[in-house]
C-alpha cells in the first residue's frame, strides 16, 4: 500500500467518525492543522508527507446499565504507516486503576493485533471498549478491590514536576496544545517557545505523565524530559498540593526574542525568572552554565 493509499484511508475514516459522531463530546481532533496537511497530501499529487500525525479522542460509554455514568476516553494517533500498522489508542477512565488501565489497554492491543491486519480498526476497537469495559470496572468496584485501590490511592498521592527540553517550539498548533491540555489536566508551569524551547509542567503525577503522554506524541526534531520531581503527599488533599506548586498557572513566556527569525530569547532573563520561582538550579542542567 503506498503512502498516498494509506492516506486517504485515513482521510475516510475521520470523515467516517465525523458523521457518526457529530458532538465534540463524543469525537474531537486534537490538532486541526495535522488533518488539513493529510487532506492536502491527498488531493495534490506533488506535495510532502505531512509533519504531524492525525490525533483525536472517542468518548465512549459502556453498554452496562450499571456503568452508565462512567465514560471512556480513547485517546487515538494515526502513525503515517496506518492502516498497515495499529493506531496508537490509550483508553482511560477515572474509576480505572493504573493497573486495570494497563490491562484493559494491553488486551485492546491484542485485540487488534489478532484481528486486523492493514485494514481500518479505529470504529472496531471503540465497540471492544464499549462492550468490554464493565468487566473492567466490575473488576473495580469488587469490596476487596475497592478497598485495595482506596489504601493505594491515599499513599500514592505524588505531586510531580517535568522539566522539558526541545529543540525547538515554533508551531502555533503545538504552543496552543500546550497551554490547552495544561489547562484540561489542572497542570501549572511555563512554556518559552523559540529555539531551545522549554516546558515546565506541575501538578499530579497523572496528570503530568498524561501531559508529556499527549506531547512526545507530536512531531518534534527533538524532545525530551531534562529533569523531573516527584514529591510524595500525605493525604494528598488540595491545600498540600497547591502549597507545592512555583507556577500559579501555565503560560507562554517570551524574554526579549531576538535573532534572524525572532526566535532566540534572552537566556538571562529566563535566568532571572526561574531565579524569582525558586528554580534557578534548572538552568545548568538546561544549558550546562551557570546562570547569572
Amino acid at each position: 500500500m503506498t503512502n498516498r493509499e494509506e492516506a486517504e484511508i485515513q482521510v475516510s475514516e475521520l470523515d467516517l467518525l465525523s458523521s457518526m459522531f457529530p458532538y465534540e463530546e463524543e469525537f474531537s481532533v486534537t490538532d486541526q492543522l495535522a488533518v488539513a496537511e493529510l487532506k492536502h497530501f491527498v488531493e495534490n499529487e506533488s506535495a510532502e508527507m505531512p509533519s504531524s500525525k492525525i490525533q483525536f479522542i472517542l468518548n465512549v460509554k459502556p453498554e452496562d446499565s450499571n456503568a452508565s455514568m462512567v465514560n471512556f476516553s480513547m485517546v487515538c494517533a494515526l502513525p503515517f504507516k496506518y492502516p498497515s500498522v495499529l493506531p496508537e489508542i490509550t483508553v482511560r477512565s477515572p474509576l480505572l486503576s493504573r493497573s486495570q488501565q494497563a490491562q484493559l489497554n494491553s488486551d485492546l492491543k491484542t485485540y487488534l493485533m489478532q484481528n486486523f491486519s492493514g485494514e481500518p480498526c479505529v470504529l472496531s476497537a471503540r465497540e471492544w471498549v464499549k462492550d468490554q469495559a464493565a468487566a473492567y470496572i466490575d473488576r473495580e468496584l469488587s469490596p476487596s478491590s475497592v478497598t485495595t485501590s482506596n489504601a493505594v490511592r491515599s499513599e500514592d498521592v505524588v505531586f510531580t514536576r517535568l522539566w522539558i527540553y526541545s529543540h525547538h517550539i515554533y508551531n502555533k498548533q503545538k504552543r496552543k496544545n500546550i497551554i490547552e491540555w495544561s489547562k484540561e489536566l489542572s497542570l501549572s508551569g511555563f512554556c518559552m517557545p523559540g529555539k531551545p524551547g522549554v516546558v515546565c509542567v506541575e501538578g499530579l503525577q497523572s496528570s503530568c505523565e498524561e501531559f508529556w503522554s499527549r506531547i512526545r506524541r507530536l512531531t518534534w526534531k527533538r524532545i525530551l524530559i531534562r529533569h523531573r520531581e516527584d514529591i510524595s503527599l500525605e493525604g494528598g488533599c488540595l491545600a498540600e498540593i497547591q502549597k507545592q506548586r512555583k507556577f500559579s498557572t501555565l503560560e507562554e513566556k517570551c524574554f526579549d526574542a531576538h535573532g534572524a527569525r525572532g526566535n532566540h530569547m534572552d537566556l538571562g532573563q529566563l535566568y532571572q525568572f526561574l531565579e524569582e520561582k525558586g528554580c534557578a538550579d534548572i538552568f545548568q542542567m538546561y544549558f550546562g552554565v551557570e546562570g547569572h
